[in-house]
């Protein structure tokens, strides 16, 4: 049996391919920070050894996987070089991994959590199916059939992949630390989509996939009129959203979602485009559909008295805009708060404007200093430069988060990369 040890297991990614290799009886440990990390947690809950950074936990007889973040001067690495071990990249490990089943990557600036948990649920459903989430979920069937794992951009890591199939949710300008502008992001996509071996399901609603190419089948779904699988008159209901799915213009059948906003809808979409190209019934796809529970850190709500309160990883305006609106349908007769902590001084700046625009949508705004990164310095850019855009934005601390206890029978959207999640966990203690 192998012997596999992660060098930074408690990145999200890392933390779910161990999951799926624990769950395929594979012998898994790891090593990381001893900074506690939300990854960390279903890690323990299989038993799966945990170790601070230390040359000695490399051993001759491991094969080692290293997160893409750590290079070769790392003292894991230097050990296992050193032994003449077989050191693999995730990317490029995950790469490998993948092509012993029928794969389905799911990519986009927005959303691909969000469709990988769906798609992971509902195809699981109907057969056997491992899965890796990047909220850090990871499930491994050793009889799978299929493989849906999330593809991500950033760096271009998503073209150690060739899958089977790849969703496309969108395409958008983010990691401005990386992608010089959209045109850059356009050309990482179609490189990936030039790799893809049997189809890609893209959302055509989104004018950049449009103008994708490949050597495959393209299958659109969308609201508009040309796709291959449009929705038609979505509700919304005391349940989530309702809506008839036309294949080619004839009606397919209707389905119901737990979740609110147009985004969902389409991740729905996607999935049910998906499930429709690999002959899952219909009725199959409409039952699980609804029993969908969410991911990690996306829309992730607690009631506390007369107050909503909601964890959400939305860190692009996009994102945020599309979360204030599925507040707002879910609660039409609650204020929507939102408390948002911007994820690196590079995006903040890139975005700023965009920033202002889509927190305007929420009835009332709180700004949390700017999560910086390792990867670059402050500058001259703080906080205040995006509250004085945003009408009566006002700065809040760990200190003056009580103030939140002022808006009775609201949403207080909790949004952010960083570690937003310190603000919310704040303001529960102080309601205690």
């Amino acid at each position: 049996m192998t012997n596999y040890h992660f060098i930074g297991i408690k990145g999200s990614g890392m933390s779910a391919l161990a999951q799926v290799l624990h769950d395929m009886n594979m012998n898994v440990q790891g090593s990381d920070v001893e900074k506690q990390f939300f990854t960390q947690r279903p890690l323990e809950q299989k038993g799966i050894a945990l170790y601070p950074f230390e040359r000695n936990n490399i051993q001759a007889d491991q094969q080692i996987v290293v997160s893409a973040a750590y290079g070769d001067d790392h003292e894991e690495v230097q050990r296992a070089n050193e032994l003449g071990l077989d050191v693999k990249k995730y990317p490029t490990f995950l790469g490998e991994f993948i092509q012993r089943f029928t794969s389905i990557a799911v990519t986009g600036s927005h959303g691909k959590t969000s469709t990988t948990g769906l798609l992971a649920h509902v195809l699981g459903s109907a057969f056997p199916t491992s899965y890796l989430i990047g909220d850090g979920t990871g499930k491994g069937e050793e009889d799978s059939k299929y493989f849906a794992f999330e593809a991500c951009e950033y760096r271009r890591h998503f073209l150690n992949y060739k899958p089977d199939y790849c969703i496309m949710t969108n395409i958008d300008f983010d990691h401005p630390d990386y992608f010089k502008d959209v045109k850059d992001v356009f050309s990482a996509f179609q490189d990936m989509a030039m790799q893809v071996k049997k189809a890609i399901v893209a959302c055509g609603d989104d004018e950049h996939l449009q103008g994708i190419h490949a050597n495959v089948p393209v299958v659109y779904y969308g609201f508009n009129q040309d796709n291959d699988f449009q929705a038609r008159n979505v509700q919304t209901t005391s349940e989530g959203t309702k809506f008839d799915v036309y294949v080619r213009n004839s009606l397919y059948g209707t389905f119901t979602i737990p979740g609110y906003g147009n985004h969902n809808v389409l991740n729905a979409l996607a999935v049910i485009a998906l499930c429709h190209y690999e002959n899952v019934s219909a009725d199959v796809v409409e039952k699980h559909l609804k029993t969908f529970k969410g991911v990690k850190r996306r829309f992730s709500e607690k009631v506390v008295g007369d107050q909503i309160l909601i964890d959400d990883y939305a860190h692009h305006p996009t994102e945020i805009s599309a979360t204030i609106e599925a507040s707002k349908q879910k609660y039409p007769a609650k204020s929507v708060v939102a408390i948002f902590q911007p994820h690196t001084f590079t995006r903040t700046k890139t975005f700023l404007h965009e920033f202002a625009e889509a927190l305007s949508k929420a009835d009332f705004v709180y700004l949390c200093d700017i999560f910086g990164s390792a990867r670059e310095q402050a500058g001259t850019l703080t906080i205040n430069d995006l509250i004085d855009l945003v009408p009566d934005a006002k700065l809040i601390t760990e200190d003056s988060i009580d103030v939140l206890t002022d808006h009775q029978n609201s949403v207080l959207l909790f949004m952010g990369a960083g570690d937003i999640q310190k603000f919310q966990k704040a303001y529960e203690d102080k309601l205690m």
